[in-house]
């Protein structure tokens, strides 16, 4: 099969794959376009006033939206976005923002996420390290679950001699509720391959993710 076949494969796969997620999520929002109804009753709001008319729909597309990580994997989102190449140096991306709802509370955590890997003779288009990162954001999450997923997903696809991932958040749960801290940080890693057996290897990661 020539490369411009299977490119013609896997675009019409995603589209497909694309509609059938839209026609999914838009069966399901009667269900929780009622929940949302619910909950603002319970909250002692009344639904019928102009203000709420419409607000149960747009929370309920909200959610879809802000949990659509459940339904996209990372083989989406890399067909043909690895290529073969000769570099064995680390690759750091730094920086890449990152919004995700605490489990816990449904609330949100926000921060930056950076990644490194150390290629084995693959390498993946830098955008795809951002959407990796989405995938599992966009659900239900705790930080710590959310870095180590990032780091292994990147590892199962690229099968690189290390990955390593960094993210630093605040979490909405510790700053709106709870002990109302607002300068909080919550910072996280996972460190795979190399990174994890070698000190001066995660050092350097370390170090170079630090700067500005």
């Amino acid at each position: 099969m020539d490369n411009s076949h299977s490119y013609k494969m896997s675009t019409v796969h995603r589209h497909h794959e694309t509609s059938r997620k839209e026609s999914e999520d838009e069966s399901r929002l009667p269900a929780l376009e009622a929940a949302y109804t619910d909950i603002l009753r319970h909250l002692g709001e009344d639904t019928d006033r102009e203000g709420l008319l419409r607000t149960p729909l747009r929370a309920a597309k909200a959610i879809q939206f802000l949990t659509k990580g459940y339904h996209e994997t990372i083989d989406d989102i890399l067909n043909n976005a690895i290529f073969d190449e000769d570099h064995d140096e680390m690759v750091i991306v730094k920086d890449i923002d990152m919004f995700s709802l605490c489990e816990h509370h449904m609330v949100p955590f926000f921060g930056k996420v950076h990644i490194g890997y150390i290629p084995n003779k693959k390498v993946v288009g830098l955008s795809k390290l951002a959407r990796i990162v989405e995938i599992f954001s966009r659900r239900l999450q705790v930080q710590e679950r959310l870095t180590k997923q990032i780091a292994t997903g990147i590892s199962e696809a690229l099968q690189p001699k290390g990955v390593a991932v960094v993210i630093e958040a605040a979490h909405m749960c510790m700053v709106m509720r709870g002990v109302q801290k607002m300068n909080s940080r919550t910072v996280t890693s996972a460190m795979l391959g190399v990174y994890l057996e070698d000190p001066k290897t995660r050092e350097e990661f370390l170090y170079l993710s630090r700067r500005t």
